[in-house]
């Protein structure tokens, strides 16, 4: 077995404003990052599209037929000033979610140790009933789910290391006992969530915020002395990553000075927790990193360390 890589070419024709960070090049850049010779040995299959079952395992059909309603046949809407959908931006969307899907089912049955869903737009701040911050769907809380509907499990663990909080992810699993939620992210940032104090319903969430300019030594301190503690005594039978790698020190966008080395790193920890709990199984989906060579570089190292662990 070995790291599954799903994604679509769709995902090229959800296109955004000009200037806009989210954009097109971002999820050109991945491909050309892992087209290089060292990622030879990665499953390689398409993310399919999500139904609206699919969909509903994380939101209501009100906000699915909002989302789709809103598709224009010209030009961009925006649902938001940071949120924008063009008139090919529907099969990305639905392909980021269907991918999750796929993924959970490829590791579930054995047939790759561990994944990763390379699709955009991103999903960790679609709340329940809400498009916002460049995101339609909970793609995170969708494996998740299917993974606890369709393969049986009790305990399923998503983790967020982002520099955005994943306010929709909490959003979505804060009434859920059988997910367990962490986030490390920058604060204050938008959205403005994420405090020490928001720990859900049943206790089963933990958000580390982080001030600006906390870098390596401090990112990696929070991870062991917090949330893997955390992780562990949550005994997850899978874990999903929530990959954004814009707290990147080159990243526009914010300034939590991490380095590719730190997401490798952060990576294998969780592949520890996994090891012990989960027969080493982790999905991971793309979030945020909108500086093109450093989202590039760490993919790359996110995925080399899948790679070395998923064999």
């Amino acid at each position: 077995m070995t790291t599954l890589y799903l994604t679509h070419d769709d995902g090229l024709a959800h296109v955004t404003p000009p200037g806009h960070p989210e954009q097109v090049a971002r999820l050109e850049a991945v491909h050309r990052a892992l087209d290089a010779p060292e990622f030879a040995d990665l499953l390689r299959g398409e993310a399919p599209l999500a139904d609206d079952a699919t969909l509903r395992l994380a939101h209501p059909q009100s906000h699915i037929d909002a989302v789709k309603a809103a598709i224009p046949s010209t030009g961009f809407r925006g649902i938001d000033a940071d949120t924008h959908l063009c008139p090919t931006s529907l099969p990305a969307i639905l392909r980021g979610a269907g991918g999750q899907v796929a993924a959970v089912d490829a590791v579930m049955e054995g047939r790759a140790g561990n994944a990763l869903v390379a699709m955009r737009p991103p999903g960790h701040h679609a709340e329940t009933s809400r498009a916002m911050g460049f995101c339609f769907f909970g793609n995170a809380v969708i494996a998740a789910r299917h993974a606890l509907e369709a393969h049986g499990l009790s305990r399923v663990a998503i983790v967020d290391f982002d520099v955005h909080h994943g306010n929709g992810t909490q959003d979505l699993v804060w009434d859920d006992p059988h997910i367990f939620f962490a986030s490390t992210h920058q604060s204050p940032l938008y959205p403005g969530t994420g405090s020490a104090q928001e720990r859900g319903a049943h206790g089963q969430i933990l958000n580390v915020p982080l001030p600006p300019n906390t870098g390596s030594a401090g990112f990696r301190h929070a991870w062991d002395g917090m949330v893997i503690p955390a992780l562990e005594s949550a005994r997850p039978e899978l874990i999903v990553i929530s990959a954004g790698f814009d707290a990147h020190a080159d990243d526009p966008l914010a300034n939590l000075l991490l380095s590719e080395d730190d997401f490798s790193w952060v990576t294998g920890r969780i592949c520890d927790v996994a090891d012990t709990h989960a027969a080493g199984r982790v999905i991971s989906t793309l979030e945020g990193g909108y500086d093109l060579h450093s989202l590039a570089a760490s993919t790359a190292a996110h995925v080399t360390t899948l790679m070395e662990r998923g064999r």
